[in-house]
């Protein structure tokens, strides 16, 4: 976990460092995974629409990929933004 999450907890007991640190960590996961399941959900219902096989079509798999891939590389872009946008808050207090 990225130790400017926890920069304002400087005045807590150690405990209560550790206990938001878990929390925090927690919820990460918790939101990765959603992420995580938004994708596959959204991937294979735009991309996925015949079940007469077991195994993907070529043309599911190459939708597949690509919709995995913007996806991908939109959640990057916005992260860096966001990054970007953060420092730019920090530097101006």
């Amino acid at each position: 976990m990225d130790k400017n999450v926890l920069a304002g907890l400087e005045g807590l007991p150690e405990e209560d460092k550790v206990r938001m640190a878990t929390m925090i960590d927690q919820l990460q996961l918790r939101d990765s995974l959603r992420m995580y399941n938004s994708v596959v959900e959204r991937c294979f219902n735009d991309c996925v629409d015949n079940f007469s096989r077991k195994t993907l079509q070529k043309q599911e798999e190459t939708c597949v990929t690509r919709c995995a891939e913007k996806f991908l590389k939109h959640s990057m872009r916005v992260g860096m933004r966001f990054a970007e946008l953060n420092q730019g808050a920090a530097t101006q207090d």
